[in-house]
């Protein structure tokens, strides 16, 4: 910007004068009609006597090499002025190049060095033991994985008592599971529990594109865990650096280089006394196997989604720090989040609370809590977009479909409630809810599912005679689960076999044969036939109880379990 600015600058200044060929100049010296010159390098600025101003380059090195044209001048009595500034300006301006480049450079080594390693033992990167402290009170949903943990705080509480007996506390925890259930919190609690110091980083902190800096922040986060005495380092998302080695494909010399720092310091020649390292992950399979075996990570513990009661814990914990009503039925509520993390159940009760105070109600109730999970269940109701009269209708007959065919199934989920109120991307919803976890699948009832997903394009070709892209869903979903019951689960004459799917990517390596593969396709599109077939001719039998449930939800838009089992009637014994 300094030298554009110089540039434009001196532009500037010589456009004011006319520019005219050296010979020009020499001429009005012989003619006596210069006044005033002024020389700068090879550029020459002279003032005639008639009040104008040229301006010339000079060949190079003649006016150094051509004295007697000054003293010609000075003999004739015109001013003659030497012009340094530019000289003085290109000096300035190398001398500010020259230490910009020092600076940077010395900028960029003190980051590689020590102006980039993380400090955990500063405010930052250790959890403070304040208001804000976390013990297994806070922590609900994962009593198998605090039982595991109960032990590792009683060492780190009283280890005179473990060591007296030979006894010596695992060097490392690592807990794994999917994300939002709970890890870190969990690692916080043991801290919280035992009193000791909590240090923490992120895996992706120790990878640098330059050498030698992840090692040397590993070896920084111990040597500050060992001033410490007895603490717990928690390391997240340890998979950033923890991958496995020898991939030639994910190979990566610097990240190598961590790993092994890391493994030296968890179980090395150097021992750690009363350290114990928590980690967490969701990538357990591509951790390196050194990383994994005991003497570094002693423990391994799953922390999975709760079950009925543990969620009913969860939300519990989560509504102490917001007013609710005294009447809260947590257990239905519970019952109606199947496969909700903690995080999940979390994001429920804080929108139930912004549900409520956006209606202006001093406490949380039931319905907040409700209309808090189908939001994040089925998204937000877009009450703005505004369908035809025909879209409203075939969504209405569509819903009607899944939730007919939904009601009467012995095997199928129960039906919960059912909108034509557009939500996300979805026209309508028909939200079905589980009685109990399910943890295992039987034939019948993943039969009854495709049926039930079936039942919307049924619906449009029984009672409307059309075939929409509202089924393209319901379509898709069918279809996996019929792959899955056919190349996964066994559930088809091929046999109990596993087939790999063209998505496997083992699959594309090993593969198949094609006649095989035409034998998977046709068992696939059978069973889907099947439920398509299972679920028109149920409806075209409660042809009544359709109509009825079309026509509510196009005066309605939203009804309940119990309003659609008194449209339709008994459910069946097999369809």
């Amino acid at each position: 910007m300094v030298v554009l600015g110089a540039a434009g600058v001196y532009r500037a200044r010589a456009n004011t004068v006319a520019e005219v060929p050296f010979s020009d100049l020499l001429r009005a010296v012989e003619d006596g009609t210069v006044s005033a010159v002024r020389a700068s390098g090879d550029r020459v600025h002279a003032d005639l006597t008639d009040g104008r101003a040229i301006a010339t380059t000079a060949p190079q090195g003649y006016l150094a090499a051509n004295g007697e044209t000054m003293t010609a001048l000075a003999r004739r009595g015109v001013r003659i002025e030497i012009d340094t500034t530019n000289q003085r300006v290109l000096s300035i301006l190398a001398m500010l190049l020259v230490a910009s480049i020092v600076g940077l450079v010395g900028f960029t080594a003190w980051r590689t060095t020590t102006g980039r390693i993380p400090s955990v033992t500063g405010h930052s990167r250790r959890a403070s033991q304040g208001s804000d402290t976390v013990t297994f009170d806070d922590v609900a949903g994962v009593d198998e994985a605090k039982d595991e943990l109960r032990e590792i705080v009683e060492f780190l509480r009283e280890p005179g008592r473990f060591v007296s007996l030979g006894g010596r506390i695992p060097r490392g925890v690592l807990l794994v599971g999917p994300p939002g259930t709970g890890k870190t919190l969990l690692a916080r609690s043991i801290a919280g529990e035992a009193g000791v110091p909590f240090l923490f980083a992120s895996g992706s902190e120790f990878v640098e594109m330059f050498a030698g800096v992840g090692a040397a922040r590993i070896r920084r986060l111990f040597r500050d865990a060992r001033r410490h005495g007895r603490c717990i380092v928690f390391i997240d998302e340890i998979d950033a650096v923890g991958r496995s080695r020898g991939n030639q494909t994910n190979s990566h010399e610097e990240r190598e280089q961590t790993l092994n720092q890391l493994l030296v310091e968890m179980d090395g020649f150097e021992g750690h006394g009363g350290i114990v390292v928590i980690a967490a992950t969701n990538r357990q399979d591509i951790l390196d196997p050194a990383l994994l075996r005991p003497g570094r990570f002693d423990r391994q513990v799953t922390v999975g989604n709760a079950d009925v009661k543990g969620r009913e814990e969860i939300l519990r914990v989560h509504a102490r720090s917001i007013a609710v009503e005294p009447d809260i039925d947590w257990l239905r509520l519970a019952r109606g989040t199947p496969g909700f993390s903690g995080a999940d159940l979390a994001n429920v009760v804080n929108e139930a609370a912004l549900l409520a105070g956006r209606a202006g109600r001093k406490a949380v109730t039931q319905a907040d809590l409700e209309g808090a999970r189908d939001k994040v269940l089925m998204g937000v109701e877009r009450r703005s977009l505004q369908l035809t009269a025909r879209d409203r209708e075939v969504t209405a007959w569509h819903e009607a479909g899944h939730a007919v065919v939904a009601a009467v199934l012995p095997h199928a989920d129960p039906v919960h409630k059912v909108s034509i109120v557009p939500r996300g991307r979805a026209m309508g919803v028909t939200m079905q809810l589980p009685d109990t976890d399910r943890h295992t699948y039987t034939r019948d009832y993943l039969e009854t599912q495709i049926a039930v997903l079936m039942g919307g394009r049924a619906a449009e070709q029984l009672f409307l005679q059309v075939e929409t892209s509202g089924a393209s869903n319901d379509i898709e979903r069918a279809t996996a689960i019929a792959t899955h019951m056919v190349c996964d689960f066994g559930m088809s004459p091929l046999g109990p076999l596993a087939f790999r799917r063209r998505d496997d990517a083992a699959a594309a390596r090993a593969g198949f044969s094609d006649d095989t593969a035409r034998k998977v396709d046709d068992e696939v599109q059978a069973i889907v036939a099947r439920g398509m077939e299972r679920a028109a001719r149920l409806l075209d039998e409660r042809r009544t109880g359709v109509a009825a449930v079309a026509e509510r939800l196009l005066e309605a838009e939203t009804i309940d379990a119990d309003e659609i089992l008194a449209l339709v009637g008994e459910p069946v014994a097999q369809v």
